[in-house]
């Protein structure tokens, strides 16, 4: 039970418990910042203009560097069809 709680999820993917831990603790963090920097732009929308766009960016790039066989391939926000007219 503990193995299966604790261990196996980070195995399956190259990690120890540790470093799962601090890359998805990192993760949340960064999720929150970008979260709580849009609902303050939704109450002063001159404040934090970029800050939830930039922060989803981040963490798909950062998501895609630790897929090796997704890393050489260009960002999907990159492509024409996904370039948005405003961002949040």
């Amino acid at each position: 039970m503990f193995n299966r709680l604790f261990l196996d999820h980070p195995r399956d993917v190259g990690e120890s418990y540790g470093e799962h831990f601090a890359t998805a603790a990192g993760f949340g963090v960064r999720m929150v910042g970008g979260g709580l920097a849009c609902i303050v732009h939704a109450v002063v929308p001159v404040l934090f203009v970029r800050t939830a766009s930039d922060t989803v960016k981040s963490l798909y790039a950062t998501m895609k560097a630790r897929q090796p066989a997704f890393a050489k391939e260009p960002p999907a926000f990159a492509a024409p069809e996904w370039q948005l007219d405003y961002e949040i």
